[in-house]
């Protein structure tokens, strides 16, 4: 998969934006101001977060990911020469949990998820 490709994935979840918060070439997806997704400036994957840091552990052993750096240690990076379907399931869960935070006004002004 490509930058290109993950970037269409986030863009086609309902009420998602880009931005480069840290400068330098990065692709952070947020919805509700809120980041599910990062792609560093090197662009060797796509940061996501998981539901909890067990999840994260888990991933990490199964050889799905690796740690994020500079994140949370339940965020997982996700190399893009991951298994496609991985890499889009792993972005909609992560869309999922941040936006399952978001105040419940905010969340009633976003689109249903398909």
């Amino acid at each position: 998969m490509s930058r290109e490709t993950v970037n269409q994935i986030c863009a086609s979840l309902p009420g998602t934006e880009c931005s480069d918060p840290f400068g330098g070439g990065h692709d952070a997806w947020k919805v509700g101001g809120k980041m599910f997704a990062c792609i560093g400036s090197a662009g060797t994957g796509v940061s996501v977060k998981t539901p909890d840091t067990d999840t994260a552990q888990m991933l990490i052993d199964a050889g799905i990911g690796i740690k994020a750096p500079y994140f949370h240690r339940s965020w997982i990076h996700l190399p893009l020469d991951s298994d496609p379907a991985e890499l889009t399931h792993r972005i909609a869960i992560s869309y999922d949990i941040i936006r399952s935070s978001l105040t419940k006004k905010l969340q009633a002004t976003l689109a249903p998820r398909t």
